[in-house]
C-alpha cells in the first residue's frame, strides 16, 4: 500500500481541481483541528520562508498537517524553478501532506504525460501521486452534466443535458452552477427536462452578455456599465465573469475562422455551441481585431488571478475593465 503524502493535481479543469482539493479536508474529523493544521499558500506570492514554515511545523493533535500549494508552475517557472521546487520536495517531512493544485487554462490533454511533476511522481511512487483533471470535450459534456446532476442528488434527462451543454460549452463550473439552479427549480422532484433548461438556465444571462459585449465593442460606456450592474442585481460577479470570459473565448475562435477565410458554418463547428450563440459570436468578432481579442483575454486571465490572490475583487475589476475598454466613448 502506498504511503504517498504528496499529491499533484493539474490540468485545465480548475473547477474539478478545486473540488478535489476540498476533499482533503476530510482527513480531519474536528473542524478546530483542521483549522490549526491547514495552510493554504500561492506559489506566486509565498516566499521560501513561509513555505518552509508551513511544511515543517509539527501537526497539533493530528497525525499530519495539510499544506495546499497553488500555481506551482507559475511560481517556479523554467528549468531552474523546477529544480528548486524538486529539491524542496525531496526534503518534505512525512508529517506534512502536501497538495499541489496547479491549474492552467492552456493545458492540453497531450501534455499530461510530460507534466514535470507527474514525471517526478513516477520516479517516487512511494511518496507522490499525480492526477490530471481535463475539461470534457463537446461530445463528453452532456454525460458530464448527467453525472454532475447525479452527484448533486438529482437527475437530468439526456436531451436537457445536451441543451445545457450547448449553453455552457466546456465550462464545468458554470454548468455545475446551472445544474444546482435547475435541480432547485424542480425541487428535486423529477428529472430536469429541456423545458426547465429553457425556462431557468443561462439563456437570458447570455443575451445580456451579448448586449454587454456589443456595448463594449461600440465603446458605449454608459450602456455597458448599465448592463453590467443590471447583471449584478441577479448574479454574483464570479458567474458574470465566467460568462464574459467564455464569450471572449468564443470570439477568439470565431475570429480565427474569419481570418482564415472560413464561413459561419465552420465557425459554428469550431465553437461547438448552439447556432444562436455561434451567429452572435460570428457577428461580434468582426468588431474586434485578433490582437485586441487576445489582449482582452489575457487581461481577463490576469483579473482572475488578482481575484484569487485577493488583490482585487471581480466586481471592481470588471467595472474598471469596462471603463477602460469604453473610455473613448464615455
Amino acid at each position: 500500500m502506498s504511503d504517498a503524502h504528496i499529491y499533484f493535481l493539474f490540468g485545465n479543469d480548475d473547477f474539478a481541481i478545486r473540488k478535489q482539493v476540498d476533499k482533503f479536508g476530510a482527513m480531519f474529523s474536528d473542524p478546530t483541528t483542521a483549522d490549526m493544521n491547514t495552510s493554504r499558500l500561492d506559489a506566486r506570492t509565498a516566499n521560501q520562508n513561509e513555505l518552509m514554515n508551513a511544511v515543517n511545523s509539527m501537526p497539533f493533535l493530528a497525525p499530519q498537517r495539510l499544506v495546499i500549494l497553488e500555481n506551482v508552475s507559475k511560481g517556479y517557472p523554467g528549468l531552474d524553478g523546477h529544480k528548486k521546487f524538486i529539491a524542496f520536495l525531496d526534503a518534505l517531512p512525512n508529517s506534512t501532506k502536501l497538495v499541489v493544485a496547479d491549474p492552467a487554462d492552456d493545458f492540453k490533454p497531450k501534455d499530461a504525460s510530460t507534466y514535470w511533476l507527474a514525471k517526478w511522481a513516477e520516479k517516487h511512487p512511494e511518496k507522490a501521486k499525480a492526477q490530471p483533471f481535463l475539461l470534457p470535450t463537446a461530445r463528453e459534456m452532456p454525460g458530464w452534466i448527467v453525472g454532475e446532476a447525479r452527484r448533486q442528488g438529482g437527475a437530468i434527462e439526456p436531451g436537457a443535458a445536451s441543451r445545457l451543454a450547448e449553453m455552457t460549452g466546456d465550462d464545468t463550473r458554470q454548468a455545475a452552477q446551472e445544474i444546482t439552479k435547475l435541480l432547485t427549480y424542480v425541487n428535486f422532484a423529477h428529472p430536469v427536462g429541456i423545458e426547465d433548461v429553457e425556462a431557468v438556465s443561462i439563456v437570458t444571462a447570455s443575451v445580456d452578455i451579448f448586449e454587454l459585449v456589443d456595448a463594449i465593442s461600440l465603446q458605449n460606456g454608459k450602456q455597458a456599465q448599465r448592463l453590467f450592474h443590471r447583471l449584478l442585481e441577479d448574479k454574483d460577479a464570479f458567474e458574470i465573469f465566467g460568462l464574459v470570459v467564455r464569450q471572449f473565448r468564443l470570439l477568439i475562435l470565431a475570429r480565427d475562422v474569419l481570418d482564415d477565410g472560413g464561413t459561419l458554418q465552420e465557425a459554428a463547428h469550431a465553437i461547438g455551441g448552439h447556432p444562436f450563440v455561434a451567429e452572435k459570436a460570428w457577428n461580434q468578432c468582426r468588431k474586434f481585431s485578433a490582437e485586441a481579442l487576445t489582449s482582452i483575454y489575457h487581461r481577463l486571465l490576469a483579473m482572475d488571478e488578482a481575484a484569487k490572490t485577493g488583490v482585487m475583487t471581480l466586481d471592481v475589476s470588471l467595472d474598471a475593465f469596462i471603463v477602460e475598454l469604453t473610455r473613448k466613448g464615455n
